[in-house]
């Protein structure tokens, strides 16, 4: 819909940032890593709850007898609930050395799990680098090749690195430290991650990581052929790990949370010199997207705020483009007051169609029902409370005379008690 670059892609050679920009996004690359291990799921070669050491079996980390018995798995390793330290055992984000497999997997016996297993959150790259591991051993293919082959070519994402760029890579951004009082910011070196490669490595521009975030939306008619299909779109987005606070969580990869009444679905980057943000609200399907170029820039608040001022707009205008409901005047026959044994219904006739809402709610309008003819006497309902059976049928019983003499509820038989011509909330 919209993208813009502002300041400098490079300071000391006076270079603007343009929307083809790239920069490396860091942590985002998990969402990758995610997906990958997703795919792979559902072409059989994995299960979510197998334990780690089915696919890699060199996966061997100390453990406190305190912590009890449990095997990580594969899930452990999305959800970030698997005990494992946040990093691997080297000092890499300040000598920017980052260790090969070999180092990685040596290195694992000089650590020890933090924490037992699915019983806290805590983020860890050393998770995610792991993974990557899973997704190399369960394709047969290396972890980079795998990414190039079977995400980022279907999704047409030709200007995405997965492993670190060169220097002199066009378009690239320059890395900058954060600023302090008095000095230049400081330029920041270009590190390859290498066994870490799977938990934030990736480069990107605004337009191709725009690609992956349309995938997130593509949630119906998505099938086996699809790169992804639309049920495990919406498992990966599912909480599958749920904050104390009720306000964020974890999906399968993704941080979930809840801010200013939308759920939003997305990741962060941060690597020296790079801060990035995917903020995806897949109820409105919006994606915002901010790359920068410093350590300190916090993009996450520019999406935030961008979310504020363009949800609002967006659904304005789908609210203005969709088309006045059709309204058969013979449906005034159905509106009325109807009673069971579990209480009254209301059904109206409005500008919007057939409605049904249930007057002693404390909210009557936050459960009302849309009614969707489907054949005649016969509506389908649609509504936002799931607990007043969306998706089934309310089929009104009417007599020879025209009268209706029952409706059937969700199955339950519900009756007329007072009738009107038309009527409105």
């Amino acid at each position: 819909m919209w993208s813009r670059a502002f300041g400098e892609a490079d300071v000391d050679g006076a270079r603007p940032a343009t929307t083809e920009t790239l920069y490396r996004i860091g942590s985002i690359s998990k969402l990758f890593t995610a997906t990958a291990v997703l795919q792979l799921r559902d072409a059989g070669a994995l299960r979510l709850d197998d334990p780690v050491t089915r696919h890699v079996p060199w996966f061997v980390i100390p453990r406190d007898a305190s912590h009890g018995p449990g095997a990580v798995t594969v899930r452990h390793l999305l959800t970030h609930t698997a005990g494992l330290p946040r990093e691997s055992a080297f000092a890499y984000w300040s000598d920017f050395t980052f260790p090969g497999t070999g180092e990685l997997r040596d290195a694992l016996a000089r650590q020890a799990a933090i924490l037992p297993v699915d019983i806290q959150w805590k983020y860890s790259n050393l998770a995610f680098a792991i993974a990557g591991a899973v997704v190399a051993s369960a394709s047969g293919l290396a972890y980079g090749d795998y990414i190039r082959t079977r995400l980022l070519a279907p999704l047409g994402m030709t200007r995405t690195l997965v492993e670190a760029p060169a220097e002199d890579t066009r378009d690239l951004a320059r890395g900058y430290g954060r600023r302090l009082p008095g000095r230049r910011r400081k330029r920041r070196p270009i590190c390859d991650m290498q066994a870490l490669a799977s938990a934030g490595n990736m480069t990107s521009s605004v337009h191709d990581l725009a690609k992956f975030a349309m995938l997130q939306f593509r949630l119906e008619g998505a099938g086996d052929d699809a790169v992804v299909r639309g049920s495990t779109l919406r498992e990966m987005h599912r909480v599958q790990w749920l904050d104390p606070t009720w306000q964020a969580g974890w999906g399968l990869g993704f941080r979930v949370s809840r801010e200013g009444g939308y759920t939003c679905v997305g990741h962060g980057g941060l690597v020296p010199g790079h801060a990035a943000h995917l903020r995806l609200i897949p109820e409105h399907k919006v994606a915002i997207i901010a790359l920068t170029n410093a350590d300190d820039t916090m993009p996450h608040e520019y999406t935030h705020r961008a979310m504020h001022l363009l949800v609002p707009a967006v659904a304005r205008a789908a609210n203005a483009a969709t088309p006045v409901a059709v309204i058969d005047p013979a449906w005034a026959r159905y509106a009325g007051r109807y009673r069971g044994d579990w209480g009254d219904v209301h059904v109206l006739l409005t500008d919007r169609g057939l409605e049904v809402i249930a007057p002693l709610a404390e909210d009557p309008m936050h459960g009302r029902i849309t009614l969707t003819p489907v054949a005649e006497h016969t509506f389908r309902m649609t509504g936002n409370d799931p607990y007043d059976a969306p998706g089934e049928l309310l089929t009104f019983e009417v007599a020879t005379d025209g009268r209706v003499v029952t409706a059937r509820f969700a199955m339950e038989p519900i009756f007329p008690v007072a009738t009107w011509d038309r009527a409105r909330p």
